[in-house]
């Protein structure tokens, strides 16, 4: 019986120091049951080998906001098709703090230096870990390292977008709540958005109500576009995105707000105290977050090569050949419910 199962590991993470220099990784993949002894015994479910080699979705998470909780995204993408994968590291915040975090590198995004290496080393460290042989995983030689998507929330999509020009495999970036303004303090001038120099399709989401990036945007210093126009999430959108005939999108999520993407939330860390309420009027948000699944998933699909199969026959087995595909486009086009504004290009 196909399902979702998960297995844990462990990397370092260059460049940090001890003990502030282990990330735990959680990885979530298509599983089949045999009814076997040996998985009664150990609880571990062999992948679906037949589904593989499986296409890997690293999941970047925002300032104190614990792994699980993007659980809920993970077993969706993996019972898709693709390996999804967790992060949590922590590590030195802002002011010498300690927290969950993405890595940020903040020297590589000062002036000078932006551009010419990844903004976290955190990328690198968890693709390398899948990299290494493990042949007791269940996992063992059926990633797929050629097919790497980056997904984030909050900073951990800022770090995705600002890094996607240097990670090797990239075939796709998607990001809630995030963007690349950068903070005036890093010596930039003020409302300065960082380009992306990745040259694959990006799919920027922000909810309705993000308190969280209103309550920061003194951070960026006065923006030189109007207020109309002067989210930060839009601005990214505009400014650091090169045309991509269509492939770029971003949308605005009706009623969710900046934690819509968590679930549960923790409300004993993080900013949630800056939001107000999530969608649908009970606070929990779900219709919004799934969604923000369904785009997700579809555009995993959608930004993925096909994989060649004798005479381009059909596989069903496949991400990109299901109905997700075509469910990007569909999920974009007039009236898109659920979604307050689509731009693409």
């Amino acid at each position: 019986m196909s399902q979702v199962r998960s297995e844990w590991r462990a990397c370092r993470v260059p460049g940090l120091e001890e003990p502030y220099d282990t990330a735990h990784l959680r990885i979530f993949y298509p599983a089949r049951a045999t009814g076997s002894d040996a998985e009664r015994l150990t609880g571990v479910i062999a992948a679906d080998a037949g589904r593989a080699p499986f296409p890997v979705v690293v999941l970047l998470p925002g300032i104190n906001v614990p792994a699980d909780s993007y659980r809920w995204l993970a077993v969706l993408l993996a019972g898709r098709g693709f390996v999804a994968v967790t992060t949590e590291l922590v590590g030195e915040l802002f002011g010498g703090s300690r927290g969950v975090t993405p890595g940020i590198d903040l020297a590589a995004c000062a002036p000078g230096s932006y551009g010419t290496r990844v903004t976290t080393p955190l990328i690198g460290a968890v693709l390398g870990a899948l990299a290494e042989p493990a042949p007791a995983s269940a996992l063992a030689g059926l990633l797929d390292l050629e097919r790497v998507l980056l997904g984030g929330h909050s900073a951990g999509g800022t770090v995705a977008l600002q890094s996607a020009a240097h990670v090797p495999g990239l075939r796709g970036v998607f990001t809630y709540g995030a963007h690349t303004l950068v903070a005036a303090a890093l010596g930039h001038p003020p409302g300065t958005v960082l380009p992306v120099g990745a040259r694959v399709p990006v799919l920027l989401m922000s909810g309705e109500h993000d308190g969280v990036i209103a309550a920061s945007t003194d951070r960026y210093g006065t923006a030189p576009t109007p207020a109309a126009d002067a989210d930060p999430v839009l601005r990214t959108f505009h400014e650091a995105l090169a045309d991509a005939g269509g492939a770029h999108a971003w949308v605005r999520v009706a009623g969710a707000d900046h934690f819509t993407f968590c679930d549960p939330v923790d409300a004993t860390s993080a900013r949630g105290f800056l939001e107000s309420s999530g969608a649908d009027g009970d606070g929990s948000g779900s219709g919004a977050r799934a969604l923000i699944g369904r785009l997700v998933t579809a555009f995993c699909a959608a930004a993925l090569p096909r994989r060649p199969a004798p005479a381009d026959t059909a596989d069903p087995t496949d991400p990109t050949d299901s109905g997700e595909r075509d469910a990007y486009g569909a999920l974009l086009a007039p009236p898109h419910p659920g979604l307050l504004r689509v731009r693409r290009r």
